[in-house]
């Protein structure tokens, strides 16, 4: 009898120690906005630990592509599956990972007639809610922002408009914006017709990289430079032509950055291949300092 006890208790410590392991995610959860006049859905992961400690963690804003939601990093991403198992390697610090619901066609920018302001929703209101609501490190140094396809897109611009808020960005197969004004034209449809020839030119250069890195002063571009940066793009994605300028307009500027070609095309199976590579290197900068 002492023996099946104690064979007991052993098993119970075992399955504890496994469970304290685990992240927790949850998926759905909601905060108020005042600038889109609406609630907001998003999806937060809490590493292990988190529950039983009083400890601030860094932060990273993991945003989805075109047509997904707030859901996409959880269930087709794997997120509590590969989070926990980096972390448990010692690959990654213990981290918050907030995935946030953007439009799935309007995407994470600011409308051109103001009629969606995700960006400032981002900025003014989802990151000081996560702040106030979870024990998050609030400094720059330890907040990254990642994302693929259109949130690859939204991390680029995000680390670009605001690069005083992120200490690293990994856009992943990203919608990178290096587009002539012809082509925003044609991709704002009967919109451009409806906003005066100068809203489509500030549009235009507050979401062409060229054009903002063109227009920076020397302070801005040197805070850009300061943000470590990881491109990835698969070989066979209908995006590489734009990640690769990128990459070659960020070499004509000396901007450091890390960036990578591999095997794939514009899926799942990339994206959660690179999700363990983007902790990993978003650690590095949540310590260097």
């Amino acid at each position: 009898m002492r023996k099946l006890i104690i064979n007991v208790v052993w098993i119970f410590c075992l399955i504890s120690a496994a469970s304290a392991q685990r992240g927790l995610v949850y998926e759905t959860r909601t905060v108020k906005s005042n600038i889109l006049k609406m609630e907001r859905k998003y999806s937060i992961y809490l590493p292990p630990g988190y529950e039983e400690s009083d400890q601030a963690y860094p932060v990273l804003y993991l945003l989805h592509g075109s047509g997904d939601d707030h859901t996409g990093w959880v269930q087709f991403g794997q997120v509590q599956h590969i989070a926990d198992k980096v972390i448990a390697e010692g690959r990654a610090a213990h981290m918050i990972i907030v995935m946030p619901d953007a439009d799935a066609r309007r995407g994470y920018f600011n409308d051109i007639r103001g009629d969606f302001n995700y960006e400032d929703f981002f900025f003014k209101e989802l990151i000081p809610h996560i702040e106030k609501t979870y024990r998050v490190r609030k400094d720059k140094h330890y907040r990254a922002v990642a994302g693929l396809s259109m949130g690859g897109g939204g991390s680029i611009f995000y680390a670009l408009h605001q690069p005083d808020m992120f200490a690293a960005a990994a856009p992943l197969s990203a919608s990178t914006g290096l587009w002539e004004m012809d082509q925003l034209k044609s991709r704002l449809g009967d919109t451009a017709a409806k906003v005066t020839a100068a809203q489509l030119e500030a549009y235009f250069k507050h979401h062409n990289m060229e054009a903002i890195l063109k227009n920076a002063s020397k302070e801005d571009l040197d805070k850009i430079k300061r943000i470590r940066w990881y491109i990835s793009c698969g070989d066979d994605d209908f995006l590489y032509e734009g990640n690769s300028l990128m990459h070659i307009l960020f070499r004509k500027n000396e901007i450091a950055h890390e960036y990578r070609v591999k095997d794939g095309g514009h899926t799942w199976t990339y994206w959660r291949m690179e999700l363990p590579l983007v902790m990993e290197f978003v650690s590095k900068s949540f310590t260097q300092y």
